[in-house]
């Protein structure tokens, strides 16, 4: 399965391995990497490009038939292969011309499915049952429901499997049948020269499998756009853009394969009084000078309801005071900053009664002011 791509990848940088790797440590390291980029794991983008760079690398060097090719195409490409240098004009082997009609990359798959769910990639190629796309979509929820967690209804139109013939693609009572032309492998093969080239199969698009019968309403593609209610449930303490991933929900597969996972983008709603730090909810709390100074018993909000919390005498402004287990359940509190009150507008009584405390209460200590500045 030579192809122009081979000429171009370094494999073996790729999988940081050395080009006299064993099969054992090309399969160590495909699993690291594949662990480390997964979109599942890492939802960097670069990560998913990465990701299918590791896999391919795997699918040539871990198949000893591929492997071998690839070593012969890499050395003829260095001129050590017996072609470098002795062709006319000197310029050794075109590969442009040599692998320039090859039809792709030769059917490679992604095998991280070979190595944490089971099953075979050769076999997928055969059958031609290949994995549906992901979709995307987004809700918006309050913050209460967002911090606590909850279950809502989704209702979208995207493709879902066929239920006339359940993803199959063919009419009721009947079944895909084998490829004539490839026998079901999804690759023909073409000879030039001294190179034998693999190429998806024209009759069966590389699937492995023809319908003869198709389903009258799908058509044969075994999918159909239709209105779906979908059940999401949303973990406790979920953040604002964050998303869901709900496995199997998104398009159907292909021939028999799994259907893509439906990714839920959450947007949550301000809310008037509280706020998230984290697994904390914050909350700001007006107090007045009195309940500062002297120290008070006040009721606090709650996503629960009301709370009675102790001001310390001598409170300042800006202070956070913590009420436990009143955050994200089980994880986070409520933090309570304090903001004292300065009023705006003073009675006769009022401002007697202040200036009665001004002359007998301490002058605020600027000393650290006047010890910076000098003045």
């Amino acid at each position: 399965m030579a192809s122009q791509e081979w000429l171009e990848k370094d494999f073996y940088a790729i999988l940081g391995v050395p080009q006299d790797a064993s099969k054992k440590d090309i399969e160590r390291a495909y699993r690291k990497l594949a662990r480390e980029l997964h979109p599942d794991h890492n939802p960097e983008p670069a990560a998913e490009e990465r990701f299918k760079g590791v896999s391919e690398a795997y699918s040539v060097l871990h198949d000893d038939k591929a492997r071998k090719e690839y070593d012969q195409i890499q050395l003829m490409k260095s001129g050590r292969g017996g072609f470098g240098g002795g062709m006319p004009g000197g310029g050794g082997v075109n590969f442009e011309d040599l692998f320039g009609n090859t039809g792709g990359s030769g059917g490679f798959s992604d095998l991280f499915g070979d190595l944490f769910r089971g099953g075979g990639g050769a076999h997928r190629r055969r059958s031609g049952a290949q994995r549906g796309n992901d979709l995307r979509t987004h809700i918006t929820l309050d913050f209460a429901d967002a911090v606590r967690g909850t279950t809502t209804e989704l209702r979208m139109r995207a493709p879902g499997e066929c239920e006339t013939c359940h993803g199959s693609g063919a009419r009721p009572g009947t079944a895909p049948s084998t490829c004539p032309r490839c026998s079901g492998r999804g690759l023909v093969t073409e000879n030039q020269g001294a190179f034998s080239f693999a190429q998806p199969c024209p009759e069966c698009e590389g699937t492995g499998t023809v319908v003869t019968d198709p389903c009258p309403d799908c058509g044969g593609t075994g999918a159909t756009t239709r209105d779906r209610v979908i059940t999401v449930r949303v973990p406790v303490g979920i953040g604002d853009g964050q998303s869901i991933r709900l496995a199997g929900r998104g398009s159907p597969g292909e021939r028999g394969g799994p259907a893509g996972d439906l990714l839920v983008k959450v947007t949550v709603r301000a809310h008037p009084l509280f706020a998230r730090d984290g697994d904390n909810v914050t909350v700001r709390l007006p107090v007045s000078f009195p309940e500062a100074a002297m120290g008070a018993k006040v009721k606090v909000p709650t996503l629960d309801g009301p709370v009675t919390l102790k001001i310390p005498e001598g409170t300042p402004t800006g202070r956070v005071l913590r009420v436990k287990g009143r955050g994200v359940p089980g994880k986070g509190d409520l933090l309570v900053t304090v903001e004292v009150e300065v009023p705006q507008v003073l009675s006769a009584e009022a401002r007697e009664a202040l200036e009665k405390y001004a002359a007998a209460s301490p002058a605020a200590n600027r000393s650290k002011l006047e010890e910076l500045t000098g003045q």
